[in-house]
């Protein structure tokens, strides 16, 4: 099973797990709020697991502007 850490905005891979087993816990997935992990985590049908985050360039974008926030989307 893969699980692939994606950009939510701009949707660059950011790094990829080769897991057989997960253990939420080890990921940090269990600090995270029920709506946080519906939001963020991302079971597909083929058995991957994407994990929607931000990456570097999208943290520094909105930490310059961030009246991107009010954004749904802000890269085109």
């Amino acid at each position: 099973m893969a699980i692939v850490y994606k950009c939510k905005h701009c949707h660059q891979i950011i790094g990829t797990l080769d897991a057989k087993v997960v253990d939420t816990a080890t990921l940090g997935w269990d600090q995270l709020t029920a709506e946080e992990q519906q939001t963020m985590i991302v079971y597909e049908e083929n058995g991957q697991i994407t994990v929607r985050t931000i990456c570097e360039n999208c943290e520094r974008t909105l930490t310059q502007h961030p009246e991107y926030h009010a954004l749904d989307h802000f890269i085109h």
